[in-house]
C-alpha cells in the first residue's frame, strides 16, 4: 500500500517529466525540481513507476515519459506469422505495428515498451519491443517432442513462436508426444531460446478432451476454485430460510417462469407477465440475488472477480462461482423457492414504458421452460405442448405480443441488430463432434432478449440519473475515418452510411447503419455487408461512465440480468440492494466506489475477451474436427474475405475456409484492394468479395482449427460486365 506521501511524489514526479523537464533527466535533476530531499526514497518511487511503465529509464540512467520519448506502453498482441501490435494502454491511441525481428524476446501477451520507427501514411506507425514490464506466459502448455536427444515444448498457442527447451532432469516423466505444461525457467532474448521444466502432463496428443484443455490452459481459463471461496461456497444454505425473506416482495404465489436452452443449468432470470386494467402490461423481470449470497470483498467475492464471466466452451462451462451456488441456491429451479431482485416494468399496449420499479423479491418459478418448447407452444404446432402448459398459455401470447412491440419500439429509434449465425456443434460422447449448423433463433429467443434489454436500460437509467457511481454497458459511436472506408467497399453494392460528421456537424446516428441493413436484407451480399458494417464499430465494453449504448441506440444501458455468470452485474445487484436500503451514500463510500469501479470495468472487460477468443477457438476445433472427415466434400459458400493469399469462404453451416491463391491455377491472380477482389492477370476472371463460390474440401488442420478449400471441379464464376445493371433490373422486379 503507497503512503500518501508517495503518492504525492508521484504525482510531483510525473507532473514535471510529462509537462516542465526539458530533456530526459537524472534522478537528482528531479529531486532538485521537485523539491525533494531524500534521494533514496526518490530512486525507490522512480523504480516503481517505471515498473509500472508510467516512466522510462534510458541507457544513460535518465528519465522521461514514454510519449515525450516517443515510446508506447501496452499489450503484445503476436499473430501467428511473427509479427505482431502492440496495443497501448492510453486510450484512443493507435496500435503499433511490430515486425517478427523488432520482438526482442517478447511474447504474446506480454506488458511491453515500444519504440516507434516510422509512421508510414495511411497505416499504424512502426516499431520495435525494447523492454519487457511484464511477462504474460509463465506457463507455457504445449507437445513435447525429442530430436537428437534433445527434448523441447511445441506451443499450442501458434502466437508463441519459439519452442521451449526442457532437461532431462526437468521432464518430469513426460514422454514424446505428450501435452505438458511447463513453467518457464528463462526468458527468450535476441541471442537464446526459452527454457522450461514441465510441471502437469495434460495427456496423450489426440486422447478425448486434451484438445479442449490445451485451449482452456492456452487462455489461463481458471477451472479449480481456491480453497477458501470452496469452503464459503459450501457454508451457503442450500434452501431459502425465513430470517431470509425481510424486506422482501413476496412473488411465490404469482405465475414466473424461466425460458432457458434446454442444457442449462444456471438459471438466472425469470419472467412474468400481467395485463393492466388499461389494456397495458406489467412485467416482471426477476434475477437472481446472487449478492445476496457473495459479499464485497469476501473469497467468493475475490475469485469472481479474477474471472470476470463464465465461460461456455463447446464441450463444457467453467462457471465464474463454483456449482454449489450458480447450479444450486442461486439458479431458479421451478417450485422452490428462489430469492430475487426483480425489476417491475409497466407499458401500454403499444410497447411504451410508462413507469418502472426495483425491489428485493422472493419467487417460486412456476415452470422451467425452454426455448423450443415456448416457441412450439406460440406456433401451435404441437397439441400436448399446449394441453401441458395450458395454464401459461395465455401469459405467453400477451409476451409475444409484448416483445414484438419492445421491439418494434426499438428499431423505430435506430437499433442496430444483426443478423449473424451462430455456430452450434454437438458432440458425442467421447467429444467428437457429429454436426455443425447455425443455431436457429425463434420467437421465444426474442421474448427473453427484449425483456432483458428493457430491464437493463431501467436499472441503468435509474441509476444514472440519481447520478450513484454504477457500473454501465457502454458502445461508443464509431470513429468517422472506419465509417469512411466501409462506405469505400459498401458503394460497389449501391449503399452508404450516411455520416453527417463528414459533413463537419452532428453525431453519427445508428439508424444510419440499420437502414444499410435493411436494404441488404435477403441479398446475396448481405452476411458480408453486415461483416463489413459490424467491423466499423467499436467493441462494447464495461465503464464507470454512462456513456450510451450506440448500437442499442440507448442512452442508459447496463448489465443487470446475468450475475451468477457476469462480474458487473454481481457488483451492480450490491450496490442496488445497498441504495434501496439506505439511499443516501456516505461520502466514503462514494469515494470507495469511485476509486474501484474503473479497475472492476477494465478487469471485467479484459476477461469478457479472453472468454470469447476461448469459445470461439473450441469452436474452430470442432468445426475442422467436423470437416477432418469430409475431405473431398463439396458445397457452395460465399466469399467473406480477400487477401493477397487467398480468399475466405463461409458455407451454410458457419464453417469457414481458406481458397489459397497458389490452388487457382489457370491463372495469376492479384489482390485489387479497392474492388476487394482477386482478379485474373490474363482472364480478368474475379473473386470478390460477397460472391457465391462453390469448393471442394481439400485439406484440416484440426490443432489450429483451420480448413482448406480448392475449386470444385468445373467451377467457373464469370463477372459479366453489366452486373450492377442485372442487379438494379432485380431490384425493380421485386
Amino acid at each position: 500500500m503507497k503512503s500518501k506521501t508517495q503518492e504525492d511524489l508521484q504525482e510531483k514526479i510525473l507532473g514535471y517529466l510529462r509537462d516542465q523537464a526539458p530533456h530526459p533527466m537524472t534522478a537528482e535533476e528531479i529531486a532538485d525540481a521537485v523539491a525533494f530531499d531524500d534521494l533514496a526514497e526518490l530512486r525507490r518511487v522512480l523504480a516503481g513507476l517505471e515498473t509500472a511503465g508510467q516512466v522510462v529509464r534510458t541507457h544513460h540512467k535518465r528519465y522521461g515519459t514514454p510519449a515525450r520519448l516517443n515510446l508506447v506502453v501496452g499489450r503484445l498482441h503476436v499473430q501467428p506469422q511473427g509479427n505482431g501490435f502492440v496495443i497501448p494502454e492510453v486510450p484512443g491511441s493507435p496500435d503499433v505495428f511490430i515486425p517478427a525481428a523488432g520482438m526482442a524476446g517478447a511474447m504474446h501477451e506480454d506488458r511491453v515498451v515500444a519504440r516507434i520507427n516510422s509512421r508510414p501514411p495511411g497505416r499504424a506507425p512502426e516499431g520495435e519491443i525494447i523492454r519487457v514490464l511484464a511477462r504474460a506466459n509463465q506457463f507455457v502448455t504445449g507437445t513435447l517432442e525429442e530430436h537428437d536427444h534433445l527434448a523441447y515444448v511445441v506451443p499450442a498457442d501458434r502466437r508463441i513462436p519459439h519452442d521451449i527447451f526442457v532437461l532431462p532432469a526437468d521432464r518430469g516423466g513426460a514422454q514424446p508426444g505428450d501435452v505438458v505444461t511447463v513453467e518457464v525457467t528463462q526468458w527468450p532474448d535476441a541471442h537464446r531460446s526459452p527454457a522450461g521444466r514441465v510441471v502437469e502432463v495434460v495427456g496423450r496428443q489426440g486422447a478425448p478432451g486434451v484438445d479442449i484443455e490445451i485451449i482452456v490452459r492456452k487462455h489461463r481459463l481458471p477451472v479449480a476454485f481456491p480453497a477458501d471461496a470452496l469452503a464459503q461456497a459450501e457454508a451457503v444454505p442450500a434452501e431459502v430460510r425465513p430470517e431470509d425473506l425481510g424486506n422482501r416482495i413476496d412473488l411465490r404465489e404469482k405465475t414466473v417462469i424461466t425460458i432457458d436452452g434446454p442444457d442449462a443449468k444456471d438459471l438466472d432470470d425469470a419472467v412474468s407477465l400481467v395485463r393492466t386494467d388499461d389494456g397495458g402490461y406489467e412485467l416482471g423481470v426477476h434475477i437472481a440475488d446472487v449478492g445476496y449470497y457473495v459479499p464485497e470483498g469476501s473469497p467468493l467475492d475475490l475469485e469472481a472477480r479474477r474471472r470476470g464471466t463464465s465461460v461456455y466452451l463447446v464441450d463444457r462451462v467453467i462457471p465464474m462461482l463454483p456449482p454449489r451456488l450458480s447450479n444450486g441456491i442461486c439458479s431458479l429451479h421451478p417450485g422452490v423457492d428462489r430469492l430475487t431482485m426483480s425489476v417491475f416494468l409497466v407499458f401500454d399496449s403499444a410497447g411504451r414504458r410508462k413507469s418502472y420499479r426495483i425491489a428485493p423479491s422472493v419467487i417460486r418459478s412456476r415452470e422451467r421452460m425452454t426455448y423450443d418448447v415456448v416457441a412450439a407452444i406460440l406456433a401451435g404446432s404441437d397439441p400436448a405442448l399446449t394441453e401441458r402448459y395450458h395454464d401459461v398459455l395465455p401469459m405467453l401470447h400477451d409476451m409475444r405480443a409484448l416483445a414484438l412491440a419492445l421491439k418494434a419500439r426499438r428499431q423505430r429509434r435506430g437499433s442496430v441488430d444483426f443478423d449473424f449465425p451462430e455456430p452450434k456443434v454437438t458432440l458425442d460422447r467421447l467429444g467428437r463432434p457429429t454436426d455443425v449448423y447455425p443455431y436457429p433463433r425463434n420467437i421465444a429467443d426474442e421474448i427473453i432478449e427484449e425483456f432483458m434489454l428493457a430491464a437493463n436500460e431501467a436499472v441503468a437509467e435509474y441509476y444514472a440519473r440519481r447520478r450513484v457511481p454504477f457500473l454501465y454497458r457502454v458502445h461508443e459511436e464509431p470513429d468517422a475515418g472506419r465509417v469512411e472506408e466501409a462506405n469505400e467497399f459498401l458503394g460497389r453494392f449501391g449503399l452508404h452510411i450516411r455520416d453527417p460528421r463528414q459533413a463537419g456537424t452532428g453525431h453519427i446516428e445508428p439508424r444510419a447503419f440499420q437502414a444499410v441493413l435493411r436494404r441488404v436484407a435477403g441479398r446475396p451480399e448481405e452476411s458480408v455487408v453486415n461483416m463489413t458494417v459490424l467491423r466499423t464499430m467499436k467493441l462494447a465494453r464495461y465503464a464507470a461512465q454512462n456513456l450510451g449504448h450506440f448500437a442499442l441506440a440507448a442512452r442508459y444501458y447496463t448489465h443487470f440480468t446475468s450475475p451468477i455468470r457476469r462480474y458487473p452485474d454481481l457488483f451492480i445487484h450490491r450496490i442496488i440492494r445497498e441504495t434501496l436500503q439506505r439511499p443516501r451514500m456516505t461520502k466514503a463510500r462514494r469515494a470507495a466506489l469511485e476509486a474501484i469501479l474503473p479497475e472492476v470495468a477494465a478487469s471485467a472487460s479484459d476477461r469478457e475477451r479472453i472468454a470469447e477468443e476461448a469459445e470461439r477457438d473450441t469452436i474452430r476445433l470442432k468445426q475442422a474436427e467436423y470437416m477432418s472427415t469430409r475431405i473431398g466434400w463439396q458445397a457452395e459458400g460465399v466469399i467473406t474475405g480477400v487477401t493477397s493469399f487467398g480468399f475466405f469462404v463461409t458455407l451454410p453451416n458457419t464453417i469457414e475456409g481458406l481458397l489459397r491463391v497458389s490452388n487457382l491455377t489457370d491463372d495469376y491472380y492479384h489482390l485489387s484492394e479497392q474492388e476487394h477482389a482477386l482478379v485474373g492477370e490474363r482472364t480478368g476472371r474475379v473473386f470478390r468479395l460477397g460472391d457465391l463460390v462453390q469448393v471442394e474440401v481439400a485439406k484440416v488442420d484440426v490443432p489450429a482449427g483451420q480448413v482448406e478449400f480448392v475449386l470444385a471441379e468445373g467451377q467457373r464464376i464469370p463477372l459479366p460486365k453489366n452486373r450492377n445493371k442485372r442487379r438494379k433490373a432485380r431490384q425493380r422486379g421485386r
